[in-house]
């Protein structure tokens, strides 16, 4: 993917060196959760293979396929074809999957670089879009987890593009998402790959009762993206598209943010409006809100140091203005953290998620060197940062037991096993996927469950049946915690289902659900580690069980 002129890499790994992360690690003082591989014994066998087009992608999907709820997977394998697996896994023990015919043809299944899960048609099958080197294939979900080829359907041409990012919305009054596809380089312009961006893509779906995508938008210029996401920034109830981009094909770019108005093209927002430049080497977005104050905050995975970013408060909540907190978050993660490699770091999929259950947002980065640039680091394991009761994050990626030799790219945080208790799937380039089964804390006779959770399902009812969108708000005592529900960021990859939340030690938690439209929901009490379904319009939250093993 790039050569570097690295420089600017060690600068930036210089000047965060001493950042608060060497601090004593001894300071955290929360459960670190014990991460056991197990994919070859849980039947998941694929590498993500092949040239220079596919150093970026390596994502998967999470969804459920065939009506039980537990989480299944699509893996992207570049050259070698993607492949799914149902999960046949036992309610809080070790992990199965099964091969699963989809009903697809090879062909359709070679060249894929990442997926993304949505329900297009709300017909309450999930269905996938598949971002490809060359032509992208939207595939319709049926009973079963069989699968059929949708574009022409849907009126969707797959292009002939480098696909690599791609995120989906509700906007208001529209019945059907509206799909932005991020695309790289243009491999057949003059001069490839610098300076040759293709420009990304916008699907507006128009006025009917059948998704029609038949009038797509270019957005241009396009930088390289590498990652999308519909984000309400300012708590408008308006999500804009921001987008990250590689720095290194690019000429005179930077990090794009798309003001998106009803009825009305694109606009990008500019110096004028508080937008400052940026310039990364793009891979990956992740949303979260520390402080539930319905402003979130962004990592921008990079070489080198991650970005994290805050809204300026001396801006306003209407500028889109931008500060760095990694350094004082002790989440820059700029460099090996074991290894003993000092080089610069490669950080690709990153997600925020509460791992251990402590009702801290703890954050997950996947890493690895591009193929063998010998600028930047060779063993760069995956980063588990782990945030503390003193709202910065700990490294405690080789306490958990994912400093692997790997070279990362997507992943899924998700409970493969319904036990409460999140796992963690990584695509690895050239090498098996991993996956980890989280085992709890460890302790003198084994390992002990974390903290309590509750885990959500919303149904927004006919149009938008899974509420992308909503926000969720979970409070326990004094403490707020939100969850947004979005298609799009991280690194390829992408899931659909409950939606987890770590309780701590709290038994009771009380639930309310700001459904797409803006609409707030009455509060629902709910009981810790449940299973929780709130179907829009009724009184009480639902309760559902996984299968007793």
């Amino acid at each position: 993917m790039m050569k570097f002129a690295s420089l600017l890499a060690l600068a930036a790994v210089s000047l965060t060196a001493l950042g608060p992360n060497a601090q004593a690690q001894s300071d955290f003082t929360a459960d670190v959760p014990i991460l056991h591989e197990e994919a070859a014994s849980a039947g998941i066998d694929q590498s993500y293979t092949g040239g220079w087009e596919f150093f970026v992608g390596g994502g998967a999907a999470s969804f459920d396929c065939n009506g039980d709820r537990l989480p299944d997977l699509l893996i992207a394998g570049g050259s070698s074809p993607a492949k799914f697996y149902v999960n046949e896994s036992k309610t809080g023990g070790s992990f199965s999957f099964a091969p699963v015919d989809t009903g697809l043809k090879p062909e359709d299944l070679t060249r894929v670089l990442g997926a993304y899960p949505l329900d297009i048609d709300n017909d309450r099958h999930t269905d996938l879009v598949l971002l490809r080197l060359g032509r992208n294939l939207v595939l319709k979900g049926g009973p079963g987890c069989r699968f059929e080829k949708a574009n022409r359907a849907f009126s969707i041409d797959g292009g002939r593009a480098w696909s690599t990012a791609m995120s989906a919305i509700w906007e208001r009054g529209s019945r059907f998402p509206t799909i932005a596809i991020g695309n790289y380089v243009d491999r057949s312009a003059p001069g490839t790959p610098f300076g040759t961006c293709e420009p990304n893509q916008l699907l507006r779906p128009s006025a009917g009762d059948l998704p029609d995508y038949s009038d797509p938008l270019k957005l241009e210029p396009g930088y390289c993206a590498l990652s999308l996401l519909f984000t309400d920034w300012n708590r408008s109830g308006q999500p804009d598209l921001r987008i990250t981009n590689d720095r290194q094909y690019y000429r005179g770019g930077e990090e794009q943010l798309w003001q998106m108005t009803e009825g009305r093209p694109p606009r990008l927002y500019t110096a004028s409006q508080g937008w400052q430049r940026l310039t990364v080497w793009g891979m990956g977005i992740a949303e979260t809100d520390f402080d539930a104050d319905g402003l979130p905050e962004y990592a921008l995975t990079s070489m080198g140091d991650t970005k994290l970013q805050k809204l300026d408060e001396e801006a306003g909540e209407d500028r889109p203005t931008y500060r760095d907190i990694a350094y004082e978050r002790g989440a820059t993660a700029h460099r090996p953290y074991a290894g003993g490699d000092a080089k610069p770091s490669t950080g690709w999929h990153s997600r925020f998620a509460d791992i251990n259950n402590d009702t801290r947002t703890d954050l997950f980065i996947a890493k690895g060197n591009v193929q063998a640039m010998p600028d930047f680091a060779s063993y760069d394991p995956d980063n588990l940062l782990l945030g503390g009761f003193d709202d910065t994050f700990y490294e405690k990626g080789m306490e958990a037991g994912i400093a692997l030799n790997t070279r990362g790219r997507g992943a899924i945080i998700e409970d493969f096993n319904m036990d409460g208790m999140l796992d963690l799937l990584v695509v690895n380039r050239e090498h098996p996927a991993s996956l980890f089964r989280n085992l709890g804390a460890a302790t003198d006779w084994g390992h002990r469950p974390l903290g309590n959770w509750v885990k959500i399902e919303l149904d927004n009812g006919k149009i938008n049946p899974s509420a992308v969108g909503a926000l969720i708000s979970v409070r326990t005592g004094t403490r707020t915690q939100t969850r947004r529900i979005q298609v799009g960021g991280g690194h390829a990859s992408g899931q659909a289902g409950f939606t987890h939340v770590g309780l701590g030690v709290s038994e009771r938690a009380t639930i309310r659900v700001q459904w797409p439209d803006g609409e707030w929901s009455h509060p629902y009490r709910v009981f810790a580690n449940q299973h929780v379904r709130i179907i829009r319009g009724e009184a009480n939250a639902r309760y559902w069980y996984p299968v007793a093993q």
